[in-house]
């Protein structure tokens, strides 16, 4: 299994990785923890939904990540960020469910991160076997924790504890996508109240109607590409067994 603190200098599919803490700022890549949920639906948000979102102060940015499927790395998400960095996650196992006062419940994770200098093979179209591209336009809110919160809740500031909210838009495979999903960091022991008080504010109005967050549609990315990758391999098997 890769250490990912002790990656030095390898190669991945023509690209090269190099441990963040040669980086110019010489610091540590990690590891950072975290504590997570999020919900991805199929379509793109209504104007409702955006408007839902944007009433309060974000940052939005775009960016693609590639994630490898292929080989599977039980309880590890490997991922290319922005096509600058190469994240490595261990899954740390749930700590329990979010309830979301009548809208809906999602499944919190904890997960521990590296991440690591990378610079892009330049690959030519699509990514080869094994990795899948993930296209966002993101709306991101950062929310302070509570007995901390200095200024209103508005665009990504300076690592802090605190948990960040998203309304994500993406494109795989040509399918478009949304999610909600929000990401604690900072002090462990602090993760789950900061998670909770950002859910709160962001879902004190309630969300547009015909919109559904529930166990059935709260995942990963990771998770979700594999379950989305497995699906259409069992597709494309059956399309072949029925055409003969």
């Amino acid at each position: 299994m890769l250490h990912p603190r002790r990656v030095n200098c390898a190669a991945t599919n023509g690209g090269t990785i190099r441990d963040m803490r040669s980086a110019d700022d010489g610091r540590d890549s990690g590891p950072i923890d975290s504590m997570e949920v999020r919900w991805i639906l199929p379509g793109m948000p209504g104007a409702a939904t955006r408007e839902w979102f944007g009433r309060l102060p974000s940052g939005t940015d775009t960016r693609e990540d590639v994630y490898l499927l292929q080989p599977s790395l039980p309880g590890l998400s490997v991922k290319l960020r922005g096509g600058s960095s190469m994240d490595v996650k261990s899954f740390r196992g749930s700590p329990g469910i979010l309830g979301l006062r009548g809208i809906g419940r999602g499944r919190l994770e904890s997960w521990r991160k590296w991440s690591f200098r990378y610079d892009p093979p330049g690959w030519a179209g699509d990514p080869p076997a094994g990795w899948v591209a993930v296209r966002k336009w993101r709306r991101r809110i950062w929310f302070p924790l509570a007995a901390s919160q200095r200024e209103a809740p508005g665009p990504p500031q300076a690592a802090s504890t605190g948990c960040m909210a998203e309304l994500t838009e993406a494109e795989v495979r040509g399918d478009p996508w949304w999610s909600v999903g929000f990401e604690a960091t900072g002090s462990v022991v602090l993760l789950r109240s900061a998670l909770q008080h950002a859910a709160d504010l962001l879902f004190a109005r309630p969300l547009p109607p015909g919109v559904q967050l529930s166990l059935d549609n709260s995942s990963s990315y990771a998770e979700w590409l594999g379950r989305q990758t497995l699906r259409s391999s069992e597709g494309w098997h059956l399309t072949c067994r029925g055409s003969g």
